[in-house]
């Protein structure tokens, strides 16, 4: 598999990623054990999951196995930490919860250290700066590699690396923004596309076959065994299922079968390729899955269905993001 640079750091993955948020819960080790055998076997080194998977069964379980199936250092470990389940706070930035969620992943991982340690959202209610200087002191101390944020606005990411840059004694800048990017969610081509092509931050699109809805399986119905059916993520899969989506999926469906291809080949190579774009995270339940969209690696689309796929799925943005004399 192609190796990309995240942004502009020396750090390289692979260009499609491994996402763990179903392990532990609806994918049992043996299954995540093939999933990560076939990744690893496939070319794959970017594996994603956060503190909260699972209440950190994910974490646990891929420490299982980089102990005995993987080689530790054949993967890009990269986790996240912010994210909290009291009732009362979505999100703690702060110092204290930082650095002590990303020991508690650290021992679950089995590990000394993760390639890349990301926040899990933005926390209005903690100093940026305090939260900052946490991801920096977990760079000089060793327990990270680099950093990076998730789930970030346009103005927050670009706060944030402004702050990197103009702020005395830091010297670990951002290297990736890990957001939801598809082509039935484009809302980061707005400000933090932009943001990160500028700032030279990679972006790690998150959903990238649109919950699922892109591979087409909902076009007539909901699965029994599919995510939209579950108690858990139905409500995921839910927003996905309207008639501007249905339009999208339709559009895609028709490109596969002129390319003689899957719909979820197309979906995929297209989020793949976009500019900034370093490695789109693979969410599969099952191996069998995994290996169907592990296989759109040899796949480009061509210039007309790119073009095709961007008209039928442009979200509206008009000012200011256009000139304003245009209007």
């Amino acid at each position: 598999m192609e190796q990309r640079h995240l942004g502009r750091t020396g750090l390289r993955v692979s260009r499609l990623g491994l996402g763990t948020l179903n392990w532990a819960r609806g994918t049992d080790e043996q299954e995540a054990a093939d999933q990560l055998k076939a990744f690893w076997e496939a070319g794959g080194t970017l594996v994603d999951t956060a503190d909260i998977y699972a209440d950190g069964g994910a974490e646990y379980l891929l420490g299982r196995l980089t102990e005995s199936l993987i080689p530790r250092d054949d993967l890009v470990i990269a986790t996240k930490a912010g994210s909290v389940l009291e009732a009362d706070r979505r999100v703690d930035g702060s110092r204290r919860h930082l650095l002590a969620a990303l020991d508690a992943s650290l021992g679950r991982l089995g590990t000394d250290y993760v390639d890349l340690w990301q926040l899990h959202a933005f926390d209005p209610r903690t100093p940026l700066d305090e939260t900052l200087q946490a991801l920096d002191l977990a760079v000089t101390t060793g327990r990270a590699r680099y950093v990076g944020v998730s789930n970030f606005s346009g103005w927050q990411l670009a706060k944030a690396a402004t702050w990197q840059l103009a702020a005395p004694g830091i010297r670990n800048r951002l290297a990736g923004a890990q957001m939801e990017y598809s082509l039935l969610q484009r809302g980061i081509e707005r400000e933090v596309l932009p943001a990160a092509l500028d700032l030279g931050i990679g972006v790690l699109p998150s959903s990238p076959l649109g919950r699922g809805v892109l591979t087409g399986k909902y076009r007539r119905a909901t699965p029994a065994d599919s995510r939209g059916a579950s108690d858990h993520l139905a409500a995921f899969v839910a927003p996905y299922l309207d008639e501007p989506a249905s339009r999208v999926v339709e559009a895609v469906a028709t490109a596969a079968d002129g390319l003689a291809v899957t719909p979820l080949q197309v979906a995929l190579s297209w989020v793949r390729d976009r500019p900034g774009v370093a490695a789109p995270i693979l969410g599969a339940r099952t191996a069998q899955q995994l290996r169907a969209a592990l296989s759109v690696e040899s796949l480009s689309l061509p210039d007309e269905i790119c073009r095709a796929l961007d008209d039928v799925s442009a979200p509206v943005h008009r000012y200011p993001d256009h000139d304003w004399s245009t209007l």
